[in-house]
This record gives structure tokens, C-alpha cells and sequence, in this order.
């Protein structure tokens, strides 16, 4: 039991430190192809990953520690006008990304006695559903924060125009990457998943 829980926060360790390098290096975690656009955000791979080895009350945590430091990265170190507009708010930093954390817990555990061709359909839907939720949930929680005055966000991303409905609006804005995202996390989270879980098999946990 010892061992096991001691195995459990070494691999925490890791994710932690992986995901403080995705956040704090530039371009690893947050990848910005055209300046002042969107981030294409790959650590969804790292949470769906953690996610799928530990379980949703695991996966919670650290998706609440990924909100936290993405709260903090919004106002140390901007790096564009979306984390200054969206993600100095603490309901749109970390509500998404605590959900985001649970989601592929909760998902591999219905396939957990399945077979193996059908645990990777299992981490493959993780995966998407974890860039998903993300996604899903920054634009939703946006369009209630910016609702009662989207002009205040629209003017800086939207040319002025504040004509469109903010969360049509939002999906357009933020909707290719997170598609980008989702391809990304859905495809590499089923081709890690077997050799890591392989390793927690010998490590017992």
C-alpha cells in the first residue's frame, strides 16, 4: 500500500513538472502560430494522460491546479490579448480546466473491464473529450462572464464589431483550435496510454 501510494505521487511529481514546463517555456504548452490569435494549447495531452492513469478524483485536482496556473500565467506573462481578456478571470481559467481534469478519469473507468481494442476507443474518446470539455467550457463560461457587455471583449477580437452573438462569436474565435486540439489529444492519448499502462502494471499501481 506503501509502495503504491508512493508510486502514485512520484507520477504526480512528473505531471506537475511537465506541466509547469508546458506552461512556463514558451511554445510548448501554449503554441501560438499567428501573434495576438488564440493559443493552440497541447497540455490537454498531458491532462488526459494523468487523467487516464489516476482517475477523475486525481484528474479533479490537477485539472485544478492546471486552472491555477493558467490564472497566474494570464497576469505574470501574458502572452496575448486572449489570456488578458478571458483568463485574468478565475471562473474562465479554471472552471474548464477542473472539468477538463475529471473527464478522462471518468471515461476510461467505463471501459476499464472491456477489452483491449476497446480501452483504446476508451482513451481515444478521453482524449477528445478532454480537449472538448476544455474548449466547450471556456466559451461557455466567457459568454456568461462577457454576456451582460460582450463589446468590452468583442472590440479587441472581433475588428469592432460586436454585431455577431458573442457566442457565435466565441465558437468561431476559439472552435478551429480547440478541433486542432482535439485531433491532437485524441490521437497520441491511445498510443501513449498502452505503454504507461504497462508500467503501472509492474509498478502495481
Amino acid at each position: 500500500m506503501k509502495t503504491n501510494k508512493t508510486a502514485r505521487l512520484t507520477i504526480t511529481a512528473i505531471f506537475v513538472a511537465i506541466l509547469l514546463l508546458q506552461t512556463l517555456v514558451p511554445n510548448i504548452g501554449y503554441i501560438h502560430l499567428i501573434p495576438g490569435l488564440p493559443a493552440i494549447t497541447t497540455v490537454t495531452l498531458t491532462i488526459a494522460i494523468y487523467g487516464c492513469m489516476m482517475g477523475p478524483k486525481a484528474g479533479f485536482l490537477f485539472g485544478l491546479f492546471w486552472g491555477i496556473t493558467r490564472l497566474i500565467a494570464a497576469y505574470a506573462m501574458p502572452a496575448d490579448m486572449v489570456s488578458l481578456l478571458l483568463f485574468q478571470n478565475p471562473f474562465i481559467s479554471i472552471v474548464p480546466r477542473v472539468l477538463a481534469g475529471v473527464t478522462p478519469g471518468l471515461i476510461v473507468k467505463l471501459f476499464k473491464n472491456k477489452s483491449e481494442k476497446a480501452q483504446k476507443w476508451g482513451y481515444m474518446l478521453a482524449g477528445l473529450a478532454t480537449s472538448f470539455v476544455n474548449t466547450a467550457f471556456v466559451i461557455i463560461m466567457t459568454n456568461f462572464v462577457f454576456m451582460s457587455d460582450p463589446s468590452h471583449l468583442t472590440k479587441y477580437m472581433n475588428g469592432g464589431n460586436p454585431a455577431q452573438p458573442l457566442i457565435l462569436f466565441l465558437i468561431a474565435a476559439l472552435g478551429v483550435n480547440g478541433i486542432v486540439e482535439m485531433i491532437f489529444t485524441g490521437v497520441l492519448t491511445p498510443i501513449i496510454m498502452p505503454s504507461l499502462k504497462y508500467v503501472m502494471k509492474k509498478a502495481a499501481i
